[in-house]
């Protein structure tokens, strides 16, 4: 049995929001500077997972140099009879609340993009080691869901076989994502709503619909729906729609209730599908940023992964600062890469017609979702380095909206 006395940090939700900057950091696991890093729960039978089990493969704390940088796959298997597959993301994504609730922990992002650092000061205190980590988590996980009966935890540190166990993650996650297709806003009376983020982003509520994946790319409508169940006073809601006041640019009634409840009252009218006037708040854990390039009134699209400056001069990073925080910042607006594929992504505002710069990486990721007539139309690093350079790609390759052929709804 694990017991809180044996650890040498304390517990709590104190500690949530606490931030490990670079010149406190003992280590990190993933970030932008590991080339592999994931987490991923597994339901598996009750015969199949040995309780309380915490398992290292690869280097440990201990075995660090300090302000180093780690690969990582953070595995963690469970068991129980009222445990159902869809729970198995809802689960993953307590890793956040839970690895921050770790004194001296800092824990950001989710699914291949997490990023986990450990500050100097709980490494003094004795803090190292992720066996340590692994009693912690297991200790939250079955203190505050009783659904578990059997959990056990793999980190993973040595590079090649992470890299290796991350094609498979990856399988996994795009199943997940698969069973949305099809799924429409007005085939459901419920929406979800999630608070995970409001330790970082205090007046941040995301709102989940079938046709809107969260900020962070974790939690789709099913996921939600697993979410609310197993812990219906979570942090993973139910969120009445309520009438539909603009079906195009996203606005329900019942939203906007629960934004202004759930944001004290910061917030009162949210548009789902718009980044103008009242966009969608942005939480910290975002994979991309939608933002608006005045010089050709139209947007670009950056993700996390890209380290080089956007075609406006700015990295993600100095967007992100900008926009993050649960703020609604019109014109740049935090989301995940799987709204992308969302018939409804920023249809108020043009939809993907009004997309006009974007990394090769995510236009190729992407291919499928993308116009085949607008494909090339698209300027990607490769092609633009500026907004001058960008505007006479458009008009050289005839994009349809610098051309005027796209009407807004």
């Amino acid at each position: 049995m694990v017991d809180m006395a044996d650890f040498h940090v304390d517990i709590g939700p104190q500690y949530e929001g606490e931030v490990v900057r670079k010149e406190d950091m003992h280590v990190e696991f993933g970030g932008p500077k590991a080339k592999a890093k994931f987490e991923l729960v597994t339901l598996k039978s009750m015969d199949e997972v040995e309780h309380e089990k915490v398992e290292i493969i690869g280097p440990d704390i201990k075995d660090m140099a300090e302000g180093s940088t780690s690969s990582i796959a953070l595995l963690v298997d469970i068991a129980g009879e009222e445990l159902e597959k869809d729970m198995e993301p809802v689960i993953e994504r307590r890793f956040h609340m839970y690895m921050n609730n770790i004194e001296g922990i800092y824990h950001m992002n989710q699914r291949n993009d997490i990023w986990i650092r450990l500050n100097k000061e709980s490494f003094k205190k004795g803090l190292n080691s992720l066996k340590e980590v692994g009693d912690m988590l297991i200790f939250l996980y079955t203190s505050e869901l009783m659904a578990i009966e059997k959990i056990s935890i793999t980190f993973v540190t040595d590079e090649a076989k992470v890299q290796e166990l991350l094609a498979d993650a990856m399988k996994i996650y795009a199943a997940r994502d698969e069973r949305l297709k099809g799924l429409k806003e007005e085939d459901v009376e419920e929406f979800y709503g999630c608070v995970l983020c409001q330790s970082f982003a205090p007046t941040h509520v995301c709102v989940v619909t079938p046709e809107r994946i969260a900020n962070c790319g974790a939690i789709n409508w099913f996921d939600g729906r697993a979410a609310y169940k197993l812990d219906p006073e979570g942090p993973i809601f139910g969120v009445e729609k309520g009438e539909c006041v603009d079906e195009v640019r996203g606005e329900y009634t019942g939203v906007n209730q629960n934004s202004m409840e759930r944001s004290l009252g910061e917030f009162d009218q949210v548009y789902l599908h718009s980044a103008f006037e009242h966009p969608h708040t942005s939480c910290g854990c975002f994979q991309s940023i939608c933002f608006y390039i005045p010089e050709v009134d139209a947007f670009g699209i950056v993700h996390r992964d890209f380290s080089g400056p956007t075609v406006i001069g700015e990295s993600f990073t100095r967007m992100a600062g900008t926009t993050s925080g649960g703020r609604q910042v019109e014109g740049s607006l935090g989301m995940a890469l799987e709204y992308l594929r969302s018939p409804k992504f920023i249809q108020g505002d043009g939809g993907m017609y009004r997309i006009v710069w974007m990394p090769k990486e995510v236009k190729e990721r992407y291919q499928e979702c993308i116009p085949a007539d607008l494909f090339d139309k698209i300027a990607t690093e490769d092609d633009v380095t500026n907004a001058d350079e960008l505007t006479a790609f458009l008009e050289k390759v005839g994009h349809p909206w610098v051309k005027g052929e796209v009407e807004l709804p």
